[in-house]
């Protein structure tokens, strides 16, 4: 039997791998500006698929095919593990903006794609958000990672208006539509926090429908500029309001809602939306836009949403859902039992290795993974709870919310900043979370769910998550 083709490259790949391991103790301490990872090299090769045969996750792609590929292969400083990985657009973007010391935004903006990269493959200061070390103390090494992170999220509810009118919505209450002047102001403080707390932010439009603001594709073409990527978390809107948005930029996702099959999804939100969302999610993948699923998970729905994920498997990137946080409207609708709930998530896990769409959020998932010997995940936010920490909800009159599935204020932009309010007693409260976690070795990635606790009576930050099924016993 003859040596395969590809081992040249393959030779290539795994030589550049160990040089970037041999670069361990030269690394530099941590940079004072944003500069590219020194361990960094760009193979180009002539198979694709080589990054699977030196995976170090044991899940192995063995079938290389012939045809070009740039390969990034470096020393991830957080792991200290050297990593590969095929490079896309946005990654080589952040790449060159980076090198050429270019305006992040305006770059973005004249390439028409959000800029994206992680895994250290840009070197920047220590960024600002921490958590607090006297609660935090991860047990294990492997919590570590969710105690400072570099991104902040926005979550811009930038409108109450709305085309729907759900049985479960957190806020049907009137607040006056913020002004344009007032939205760029928003801005400039995302940018004062971004520059203080040395991190980068996305924003996410949301609303009600945030394609329904009356400025939202100056605004979306402002955010842009400022060099921050956009989620939207909307409804259904047509091939010619994408293609308007896609002028300007693809958007990182966008985001819509089942909240099951089709009957009781239509019972939930509207006649006839089951089947817009379902025409809807192969025009985004026609488009070129990443594509998400949210499903607010109840007592009456929790059965149908492994069968969604089923209709959802070739239609969507992603699937997931939280579970129901009974305030607002929602407080007419019932949440599950807490054993059922229990027996559903074991359900949910195993099924995620049959279905590639279906995604993890739920922060008690990491139970489930514990016992399982299985790394923790991120959770909710990315690390754990991540109320008030690593992210925040701005209402269109201005209030500054830990989260946006419950009352969790913490300030108004226009009067305290975003600065101030995020280092408000309320924001280190609400990022504290609650006290009966604190023995927990989960609680980095963890946390439970603060709107949860709230919802059913109990304080978020004193009462543990009722649906946790841990045994904080030694």
């Amino acid at each position: 039997m003859g040596f395969p083709e590809y081992l040249h490259d393959l030779s290539r790949l795994e030589a550049a791998l160990q040089a970037c391991l041999d670069m361990q103790e030269d690394m530099p301490a941590q940079p004072e500006q944003k500069m590219l990872n020194p361990s960094l090299l760009i193979l180009e090769l002539q198979w694709q698929g080589l990054t699977g045969l030196v995976d170090s996750s044991g899940k192995k792609d063995l079938s290389p095919v012939h045809g070009p590929e740039t390969v990034l292969v470096w020393l991830d400083p957080l792991k200290n593990l050297a990593r590969a990985q095929p490079a896309d657009e946005r990654i080589l973007l952040a790449l060159k903006i980076v090198a050429e010391n270019l305006h992040m935004g305006n770059t973005a903006l004249e390439h028409k794609i959000p800029v994206g990269g992680g895994g250290g493959l840009v070197l920047a200061p220590e960024s600002g958000l921490k958590r607090n070390p006297a609660i935090f103390i991860p047990l294990e090494k492997t919590f570590e990672r969710f105690l400072q992170p570099r991104v902040f999220t926005l979550q811009w509810h930038i409108t109450q208006a709305c085309d729907l009118n759900c049985k479960h919505c957190y806020d049907r209450t009137s607040r006056r539509e913020m002004s344009f002047d007032s939205a760029l102001q928003v801005l400039d403080h995302l940018e004062e926090f971004c520059r203080t707390k040395k991190v980068r932010a996305k924003v996410t439009f949301t609303g009600g429908n945030p394609l329904l603001y009356s400025h939202f594709d100056q605004l979306y073409l402002e955010t842009v500029k400022r060099g921050f990527p956009v989620n939207i978390l909307g409804n259904p809107a047509s091939r010619q309001r994408l293609e308007r948005l896609l002028e300007i930029q693809t958007p990182s996702m966008y985001q819509v809602s089942l909240e099951g099959l089709r009957e009781y999804n239509d019972f939930v939100r509207q006649q006839g939306y089951f089947d817009k969302v379902m025409n809807f999610l192969p025009l985004l993948r026609e488009l070129g836009i990443p594509s998400q699923v949210m499903l607010t998970l109840t007592r009456d729905n929790m059965d149908q949403v492994l069968p969604l994920g089923e209709l959802l498997r070739d239609r969507a990137d992603t699937f997931t859902f939280n579970r129901l946080s009974a305030v607002g409207q929602g407080a007419d609708l019932l949440m599950p039992a807490p054993e059922d709930y229990r027996s559903f998530l074991k359900e949910y896990i195993q099924e995620t290795a049959n279905n590639p769409v279906l995604g993890l959020k739920d922060n008690l998932i990491n139970i489930i993974r514990d016992e399982n010997e299985d790394k923790p995940f991120g959770g909710c936010t990315g690390f754990g709870c991540g109320a008030g920490f690593n992210f925040a909800t701005l209402l269109c009159d201005g209030e500054v919310h830990a989260c946006r599935k419950f009352p969790s204020y913490m300030g108004n932009i226009f009067n305290e900043g975003l600065l101030n309010s995020y280092d408000s007693k309320a924001g280190i409260r609400y990022r504290d979370g609650s006290a009966a976690c604190r023995q927990c070795k989960l609680l980095p990635a963890c946390g439970g769910c603060q709107a949860v606790i709230f919802s059913l009576g109990l304080d978020p930050s004193l009462d543990r998550d009722p649906y946790c099924f841990y045994s904080l016993a030694p």
